[in-house]
């Protein structure tokens, strides 16, 4: 069964202050797909590539998607994703 969490601008609907602000480092970092979830870039895909085999490389450049644990994490920071 899939539950749906609302965020905290959904609840203030009617349109009364105050408004719920979003977090602007969150915004930068995540990104919501269609289905709702919220997906991110790799970390470790900058720098000190030589190392890393051309399979991990490639595997570094799929976007990860947050995990269901940390979702409501993450939709408390962006309230109107």
């Amino acid at each position: 069964m899939k539950t749906i969490i609302e965020s905290p601008a959904r609840l203030l609907d009617n349109g009364d202050m105050p408004k719920v602000k979003t977090k602007k480092a969150a915004a930068k970092r995540f990104k919501i797909t269609g289905s709702g979830k919220f997906k991110y870039p790799r970390a470790n895909s900058v720098h000190f590539l030589g190392k890393k085999s051309p399979k991990r490389k490639m595997g570094l450049r799929q976007k990860g998607v947050v995990d269901k644990t940390n979702e409501k994490a993450v939709r408390m920071m962006l309230p109107y994703a």
